[in-house]
């Protein structure tokens, strides 16, 4: 197996924990599943505006390159003959 496509599953891999990770610290916007486990009660807790700004820069940061490389994984894939079977 080539050495960049073991490195891209990893980096693949790691930022899909991350990701999901982000995503559920995000506080919920109402009416939806973050209100039936508890986020709705939680309102008084909220983080302040600039933590939120970061959460929501690092979130959005991640989520291009977790999409980078699972462009520049396929894109390995299909030139390297890796997909063929």
């Amino acid at each position: 197996m080539d050495v960049l496509h073991v490195i891209l599953q990893i980096i693949l891999g790691v930022t899909s924990l991350l990701l999901t990770l982000l995503i559920l610290l995000h506080k919920g916007r109402g009416g939806g599943l973050s209100d039936m486990f508890g986020g709705g009660m939680s309102s008084g807790l909220s983080s302040s505006g600039v933590a939120e700004r970061n959460l929501n820069r690092f979130t959005i940061i991640l989520g291009v390159t977790w999409g980078v490389v699972i462009i520049a994984l396929g894109l390995v894939m299909k030139f390297s003959g890796a997909g063929d079977s």
